[in-house]
This record gives structure tokens, C-alpha cells and sequence, in this order.
């Protein structure tokens, strides 16, 4: 059983902190009388396009039904325990002949006047209830949808472009609207501001809005993002080409990712000054794997060392994909990921991803074998970018323009999206927009977080409060979703992200964490663990 997190109880520390915008007065919004106004919200819904399924009370301390979410969402799942009372709303939206989506949207008791949209993740297919909870407990009116489709595959994109459209942007578009018109017609006060939080395909969808739907949001959170899209699917099915099944000669077994994963931290950890076992910045990270090579003594079975054609493979491991003209597709996967990026790319199994898009959407051919693939099949991906999925817009003027704020932040130990693409699309936008950093920094601030892998916690100080499973305190300057309130409501610019190495709820230690493109170097003399014997350099 989980419950809503320990920052729940902090709330009100918190909202004395971050004054709302518009704080509610109404006393149905507390006990019975809040129960009584959910419980007759029903017919005051007028969605065109939609069809209701519930809205329902839900008290605190009880666990919060699934029974909309399908196995396929939810197998393995511990129940969510409420610790506040919500009016939760269930429907379906129609968004084409050939399409629709099911949306929840929950209605806080402790209502913030804010609202927000939580998003998606891999080619999913589940909304995602922890982080809906997450902003719920913060008295922001919370909206999630399952993206046009229920599961993390492709499978329903087959021969239906209009679910391909619901994946790519009008799935959040959608949920973003008919949940704003139910939280206007739920309080009588409206919302004053419109947050999004998310990370992966959340972080793509997150910069789909800014992009698309620059009046969506006045603040996004967008963390490891999935944009340049189709080309970060063509780099996924690229690593099979690289390591072969488990029985070529060409596979690195676990064991050998072990020894290399060692041998960079040798290479690379004290780079930024201490030896922490984590890489602060892996762009100085340039590992010479031949220094594994077998000698006459050894055997490569050991595990211990690696033949020249398994140090080839983890040379191609990190180095970038370059297309049929030579053009760079994605960058390399970043040095030290890879115990994790082990089961996902390099295990001599196809990615799933990678074959289900390139089945469903790509070729129409659910025949289709990923082992056959090559650059030519990335040329004819790249060139379709059904309803631009790559979210690769350097132009940010029109979110620029209105006041918007976006937060873009990025694990640099992820075992999945390689952070090196998000640097990439930091010097994008600044290309593109003609603009420097300090002039960036006005509306678009990139954080990248040392000992962070896929949105989560790792072997460094990455809790950064983007989520249920990493908060880490109520302050501004340790939870992102508040940082970015902070800089909307008050103007308040976060400089740097405070991550805590976290064991269980207790934080070990702290760092901040650099604004790009500045680096955190060691400079003593306190301990590693010393969040003041760092600075950003």
C-alpha cells in the first residue's frame, strides 16, 4: 500500500510558502458539504463529445479504485492510499470517427486555484495516478489521460492514423481542455494559472505544448524528454545491429558491462574533483574501453576483460547515429548508464518501442523484423514524422511571447534517453532563437541532474521532488513542480536544482545542481557529501 507521500502533511507549510493565487473561501469545499457538491457535479457536466462514466467522492485514507485501468496499466501496482478528499471524474472524449480518449480529472478539496496536466510515458497508453496524486495533494486541479489508447504498445496504431495524431498531441491537447472547463465549472473562483508535469514521452508531450499550444500552460516541468522522436526510435533499434544476439560474437554479457561501467568510473568519476561514483558532467567523459582488451592470460568468459570485437560494440554504444548522408540522427548514449541501459538496449533482444513503431507506423507490417533494420529504414521514419512527433521546434517565441515559463531537466546517467539529445536541443533553440543563455534563461532553463537515471532516482543526488517517489522537502529549492510555481506566481527564478541522495525518505545528502551550460566541479574542502564544497563553474 503506498500512501500520498509524506509531503502531504507538509501542504499547508507549503501553501504559506507559495501563497495561491486564488485560495477558496467556500466552506462546501471542506467535509459534507464537499462531498454533497461532488456528488451532484454529474449533471452539471456538458461535454460535447463525451461520455461520462463516474464522478465520485473519494474521502481520505482510503485506497483509490483502478477499476478503470486496465491489467495491462496497472499489474504489479501497490494501491494508492488518499490522504485528502478529492471529487474524481471519469469519461471518455470522442476526438475522431476512429478515435477517443479516457481522461480522469480530480478535483481537490484543498484546491489551490491552480490547474495541471500530468503526462504520459513510453508509447503509453496509462495515465499516470502517482503523479496525478502527487498535484492533487498540492491543491492543483489535476487532469491525465491515457493518450488515446490503453498500454505501453503500439499495437493500436495500426492502419489508425487518428490514434497515431491522439498519441502525438491532441490526447494531452484535449484533456488539457475539457479538464479546464470542468475545474471553471467546478469552483466558482476558475484557475488562475496552468501547470504541466511530466518526463520521457511526458517530457515530449510537455514540449509538444509549448510548441503547438503555447497558451496551454503558463509553466511546464519537462523532464528526460522523448522529442526528436523518431530518430531517438531509430537509435533504440540501432543498438541490436551493434551487439547481436547473445550468442554473437559481437554480445557483451552483463557481467562485461559490469567491468566496463567500472572502468569509466576509473576513467571519468574524479573529473569534476571527487570520487563519488558519479560522473557530474559526462561530455568530459571520452572512456578508452582497449584498456579492457584481453591479454594472452586472460579469456573474455571471465567477464574481466573484452575481445576487439565486444570493445567495437561499446565503442559504437557511444557514438552518435548518423543517417544515410551522413547527417547526425542522435547523439551517443551518455558513459555511465550502462547497468541500467543493459536489459533495455544491449541485452540482444529487440526493442520494443523501436519494433512497435516501426510495425504499426512506419511499414503497416506487423511482420516486420527489427533485426533487419538499417539507416534506410531511419531515412524513411525521419521523413514521415507523422503530425511532427519529433517535437524538434527551435523556435519558442509564441511561449516566449505570453509570459510562459518551462523547466527542462534530464538524468545524466539515463539508461534510456540519452542526455546528451537535450543539450542538443538546448543549443537548438538558442541557434534557432539567436539567443544566449542569459537571454534563454528569461523563459527556458535546463537543469541536468548528476546521479539521475530515467526520471528517477540513481547513484547520486537526483530526488528533485518531480514526483511521488523523489521528494525530498517543501522548499522551492528541492522540488521542481514548486520551483516552477514559485517562478510563474512570484517571479522567482530557480538558479539551480537541489537533488538529495535519498535512502528511503531520509536524505543522506544534497547538491545543487547547475543551470546548462554550467558544470558542478568539487572544490572542497568539505566532503563530497557537502553540498558547499561544490560550485558551478
Amino acid at each position: 500500500m503506498r500512501f500520498l507521500l509524506p509531503f502531504l502533511a507538509a501542504t499547508a507549510a507549503t501553501a504559506a510558502a507559495i501563497e495561491p493565487s486564488h485560495s477558496s473561501t467556500e466552506s462546501s469545499h471542506n467535509g459534507s458539504s464537499f462531498q454533497a457538491k461532488c456528488e451532484s457535479f454529474r449533471e452539471k457536466i456538458k461535454q460535447p463529445n463525451a461520455t461520462v462514466h463516474s464522478v465520485t467522492y473519494v474521502p481520505a485514507g482510503v485506497n483509490i479504485s483502478m477499476e478503470y485501468n486496465p491489467a495491462i496499466c496497472s499489474d504489479g501496482e501497490d494501491p494508492i492510499t488518499s490522504t485528502f478528499a478529492f471529487c474524481r471524474i471519469a469519461l471518455n472524449v470522442t476526438t475522431s470517427s476512429k478515435s477517443q480518449i479516457f481522461m480522469e480529472a480530480w478535483l481537490p478539496s484543498n484546491y489551490s486555484g491552480r490547474f495541471l496536466s500530468t503526462g504520459n510515458g513510453g508509447l503509453g497508453g496509462c495515465i499516470k495516478y502517482d503523479d496525478m496524486a502527487y498535484a492533487a495533494g498540492y491543491g492543483f486541479a489535476t487532469v491525465g489521460t491515457n493518450n488515446g489508447h490503453f498500454g505501453n504498445t503500439g499495437v493500436y496504431f495500426y492502419e489508425n492514423t487518428e490514434v497515431v495524431e491522439d498519441f502525438a498531441y491532441r490526447a494531452l491537447h484535449t484533456g488539457v481542455v475539457v479538464g479546464k472547463e470542468l475545474t471553471q465549472s467546478f469552483y466558482p473562483q476558475g484557475y488562475n494559472k496552468s501547470y504541466y508535469l511530466g518526463c520521457s514521452t511526458g517530457g515530449r508531450q510537455g514540449w509538444k505544448s509549448v510548441h503547438r499550444f503555447p497558451n496551454d500552460f503558463d509553466g511546464v516541468v519537462a523532464g528526460a524528454p522523448a522529442f526528436n522522436f523518431v530518430n531517438l526510435t531509430s537509435w533504440g533499434a540501432r543498438f541490436l545491429t551493434l551487439t547481436g544476439n547473445s550468442s554473437a560474437a559481437t554480445f557483451v554479457t552483463k557481467a562485461q558491462w559490469s567491468t566496463v561501467h567500472e572502468e569509466i568510473l576509473r576513467q571519468c568519476d574524479s573529473l569534476d574533483g571527487a570520487v563519488d561514483g558519479v560522473i557530474e558532467d559526462p561530455d568530459l567523459c571520452q572512456p578508452i574501453i582497449e584498456t579492457l582488451l584481453c591479454n594472452a592470460t586472460q579469456s573474455s568468459t571471465s567477464g574481466t576483460c573484452l575481445t576487439g570485437a565486444q570493445v567495437e560494440t561499446v565503442n559504437g554504444v557511444f557514438s552518435p547515429t548518423y543517417g544515410v548522408d551522413g547527417s547526425l540522427l542522435y547523439p551517443r548514449m551518455q558513459p555511465g548508464s550502462e547497468l541500467g541501459a543493459f536489459s533495455i538496449y544491449y541485452s540482444g533482444t529487440p526493442f520494443s518501442y523501436a519494433e512497435d513503431w516501426y510495425r504499426y507506423v512506419v511499414y503497416n507490417n506487423t511482420n516486420w523484423d527489427l533485426t533487419t533494420w538499417t539507416v534506410k529504414d531511419a531515412a524513411v521514419a525521419s521523413a514521415q514524422d507523422p503530425y511532427q512527433i519529433s517535437t524538434w521546434d527551435g523556435d519558442l517565441s509564441p511561449f516566449q511571447e505570453k509570459g510562459g515559463k518551462v523547466l527542462h531537466y534530464h538524468g545524466v546517467e539515463d539508461p534510456v534517453i540519452s542526455s546528451d539529445n537535450s543539450k542538443r536541443y538546448y543549443k537548438h533553440v538558442a541557434d534557432t532563437m539567436n539567443l544566449s543563455p542569459s537571454e534563454l534563461d528569461d523563459f527556458y532553463r535546463f537543469f541536468p541532474i548528476s546521479g539521475m537515471g530515467h526520471c528517477a532516482n540513481s547513484d547520486g543526488p537526483s530526488a528533485i521532488g518531480q514526483g511521488s517517489e523523489t521528494f525530498s522537502g517543501n522548499k522551492p529549492e528541492d522540488n521542481v513542480l514548486l520551483a516552477m510555481v514559485q517562478w510563474v506566481e512570484e517571479g522567482i527564478a530557480p538558479d539551480f536544482v537541489r537533488g538529495a541522495k535519498l535512502n528511503g525518505s531520509t536524505a543522506e545528502y544534497r547538491r545543487k545542481h547547475c543551470k546548462y551550460p554550467k558544470r558542478n566541479r568539487y572544490v572542497g574542502p568539505g566532503l563530497y557529501t557537502d553540498e558547499n564544497a561544490w560550485e558551478c563553474v
